[in-house]
Formats: structure tokens, C-alpha cells, sequence
């Protein structure tokens, strides 16, 4: 953890929208060793919002106040509409400012790379927010594979449903490609990431991606099929139009399988206004009735299996790696290589779903997700 010898580091925060104001404030101020220092919005309901919670931060009306004082900062969070990610990262990148960006980074894996190359180039660090790594569901999963608890897993069934059955508006549900919006990008974004961080490279990808609500534009009901190249095959499925919610997770095994309902609480606790590390009760825990259960032969829905404690999910550690990474120089948590490998998938998925083709993939730049 960052000592508290040193000053803290000063954060900037593109956009106070739900990303910005949801997750990436609370986390920042959260953090020790970072500090929330300016939020950068020209929405007067935002500032009033921000300034009730962060009374000694400080605001910007663009970004381009901010590359004026670089200096002044240490790290630049991005968290404003998907098609700004990459000119506002280029630009903090190019002011000499480390940078966090939330997914997806890019539309593209060339994008991505491009920004990742550049950091490098200037010595920055350059991570994208990618929460769901830090799920509580996800976290106890990777425990069970770890300790050998399903033998060999043969195949993953991950779900991000939601049912939504009207339209709210907005960029995220816009068709227009500049936006990057749809269910595919965006949840999409996640259930890739978790894919590809449990069972590293993916050979193929096949996909069916549709519009279910009247007067919608973008993706909205999504399911994509991995083929990874050690032999687990992934089905993730990513909606806002189911009626009747799956598990969370189904993983099967040679030896047992794994299933988990329910949503990881803390998005819901980040919105109620709970913060991490301000109260007595512990962050990210869940009630026993949610925990999954693990077994061979038996359905989990009648009692079958063994319940496994859920562990608690732990979105703080993100900006704690993120604090490490500034002081220390080690690898950020995320890196822009990793986004990259998730969004040639996503763009993949994309082509099979429009083409009704399956499409094949090398290996060698998704590699260092193994």
C-alpha cells in the first residue's frame, strides 16, 4: 500500500455521469495516497452534485484546462462518452499526465495499441478501468480454478442480463458507430475481459447480436461464443431484454461445476451512497442465501452441491494498483495491451454477428492474457 510519508497524488476527472460519479469519485477519494483534486464538467447539476460529496475539489469546464496545468497533476481518469476516450487520452498522454480510461478504451484493438504504444513512448502509465475483475463472484471462481476445486474446465457460461424492456436515451443506446454504444462494448466489455483473464487466448469467435425494443438503435440482447486456445469454450450472454435472469455464472468441470446467481453488491452499494472504508460494515459482502454452489450430478435450484462462501468483492484494489503503479513504477493492473486483446475480440464478435460467419483468430497478441 502507498505510505502516507508521501503526498498524495492529484487526481482529474473527465465526466460526472454515472461512470464518473458512481464509480470512479468514490474509488478515487477512497484510495489512499490519491486524492480527488478536480472534476472536469460543464453540467452545473454536476458540480453541485460533486461539490456536496468532494467539498474541496476543484472543477474545470474542458479538458484543456487541464493540459494548461499539468503540472499540477498526477493522473488524468477519463470517464466521459466512449468516442472521446481516445483524443482525450492522446491529449493527456501527450501533456505528459499518466492516464486511466474507462472500457472500452477504443472501438478498435488497432486504437488501443496505438494509445498503449504512445505511453510507452513517453514513459506513462496508461490502464483501463475494468471493475468486474474484482466482482465478488468472479474472485471466488478464480479461487475454485486455482485450487483444482472443478478438475479441468471445459466450459464457461457467463451472463450480464438485465431486463429493461424501455428504452432510456442517450448516447449508450445510440447506433451511430462513432458513439460505441450497444450491450456489446459495454457489458460486453466485461464478460470478454473476465473470459480472457481466466482462460487466456481465444482462436474463435462466433456471435448473434440483435435490436429487441421498439425505436432501439443499437445492440441490446448479445451472445458470443469463445473457443480459447487451451480448449474452454465460453458462452456469454449480455442483455437488457431478459425477462427471467440466468446465473451469474454456470463453470463445468471434469470434475464439478459451479453456479452463482446474483450480482456482485457493490455497484448497488456505490449507488445507494455507501463508500468504502467509512463504515463498520464490510464492503462487498453478500447474505449467505446468494453464495454458489458446487457439485457434480445434483441441480443447485433444489439444494444440491456444497454452498461456497462468496469472497468479498474488492473494487478499491483497482486504484490501490493504480497508486502502487505511480509510485513504484510496477505493471498498472490493467494494461492498455490486455484492453486491446478484449476489444479484438469484441470487434470479431461484431463481424461474425453481422456476416453470420464464425471468425478465427491468432493467438500471439492475446498472449499476454494467459
Amino acid at each position: 500500500m502507498t505510505g502516507t510519508a508521501n503526498p498524495p497524488l492529484k487526481v482529474a476527472l473527465v465526466g460526472y455521469g454515472l461512470a464518473g460519479s458512481v464509480f470512479h469519485a468514490p474509488l478515487i477519494s477512497a484510495t489512499e495516497g490519491l486524492v480527488l483534486d478536480t472534476v472536469v464538467t460543464s453540467s452545473e447539476e454536476r458540480r453541485a452534485q460533486a461539490a456536496a460529496e468532494f467539498p474541496s475539489v476543484r472543477f474545470a469546464a474542458s479538458p484543456e484546462e487541464l493540459w494548461k496545468r499539468a503540472d499540477e497533476l498526477d493522473l488524468v481518469v477519463i470517464a466521459s462518452p466512449n468516442k472521446t476516450h481516445v483524443p482525450l487520452a492522446t491529449a493527456a498522454l501527450d501533456a505528459g499526465l499518466a492516464v486511466v480510461v474507462d472500457k472500452p478504451v477504443a472501438g478498435t484493438a488497432a486504437e488501443a495499441r496505438a494509445l498503449g504504444a504512445l505511453a510507452e513512448e513517453r514513459g506513462l502509465l496508461l490502464s483501463v478501468f475494468q471493475n468486474r475483475r474484482w466482482d465478488n463472484d468472479f474472485l471466488t471462481l478464480k479461487n475454485l480454478i486455482d485450487a483444482g476445486e472443478l478438475g479441468e474446465v471445459q466450459r464457461f457460461e457467463s451472463r450480464f442480463e438485465r431486463w429493461r424492456p424501455q428504452l432510456k436515451g442517450g448516447w449508450r443506446e445510440s447506433g451511430a458507430p462513432e458513439e460505441i454504444g450497444g450491450l456489446l462494448y459495454d457489458l460486453g466489455s466485461h464478460v470478454v475481459d473476465q473470459a480472457l483473464t481466466l482462460f487466456g487466448p481465444v482462436t474463435q469467435v462466433y456471435a448473434e447480436s440483435d435490436v429487441r425494443r421498439p425505436g432501439g438503435e443499437a445492440d441490446d440482447d448479445t451472445f458470443f461464443a469463445l473457443t480459447h486456445a487451451g480448449g474452454v469454450r465460453s458462452h456469454l450472454y449480455v442483455s437488457a431484454t431478459t425477462a427471467q435472469l440466468g446465473p451469474r455464472f454456470r463453470v463445468l468441470g471434469s470434475s464439478a461445476g459451479y453456479v452463482k446467481y446474483g450480482l456482485d453488491p457493490q455497484e448497488s452499494a456505490l449507488r445507494e451512497g455507501r463508500r468504502p472504508g467509512t463504515r463498520d460494515e464490510p464492503w462487498g459482502v453478500e447474505p449467505e442465501s446468494l453464495w454458489g454452489r458446487l457439485g457434480a450430478g445434483e441441480s443447485p435450484l433444489t439444494g444440491g452441491g456444497t454452498p461456497v462462501p462468496t469472497v468479498p468483492g474488492d473494487y478499491p484494489a483497482y486504484y490501490a494498483g493504480i497508486a502502487d503503479a505511480l509510485r513504484a513504477g510496477t505493471a498498472p493492473p490493467v494494461t492498455a495491451d490486455q484492453a486491446a486483446a478484449a476489444l479484438e475480440i469484441l470487434e470479431a464478435a461484431r463481424r461474425s454477428a453481422r456476416e453470420g460467419v464464425t471468425v478465427r483468430l491468432g493467438t500471439e497478441q492475446q498472449g499476454s492474457l494467459a
